[in-house]
């Protein structure tokens, strides 16, 4: 993790996400896990380009099996986006960065 991203973990989910005003992309990753090495570099583009509209936090799947069930998180990486404490928008393995915005910039105004 590195810029604007945070860690997020099931200890504070319900602070830093569900309870945030702001929209939150949470990047649900592992270490062992390439195309998850291959979306974090776009993913951290995405947090420096929104900042202020959008916090982005990433979430190591392995640490958080509860959350995954919860939000039936089945492979990684997966990126859901919350706002208003609910997911609007869940995409699901590597993605080029156009398809990723295209989907979170609707949710951003």
């Amino acid at each position: 993790m590195g810029g604007k991203t945070f860690e997020v973990n099931e200890g504070n989910f319900q602070n830093e996400v569900l309870n945030s005003e702001t929209p939150v992309l949470v990047d649900f990753w592992a270490e062992w896990c390439v195309p998850c090495r291959m979306v974090a570099p776009l993913v951290e583009q995405i947090s420096n380009e929104y900042d202020g509209k959008l916090r982005v936090g990433k979430m190591d799947a392995d640490a958080a099996p509860d959350i995954l069930m919860r939000y039936n998180i089945m492979s990684i990486p997966t990126l859901i986006l919350f706002k208003a404490g609910k997911p609007v928008e869940t995409i699901v393995g590597f993605q080029p960065k156009d398809k990723i915005t295209n989907k979170l910039v609707p949710h951003l105004s």
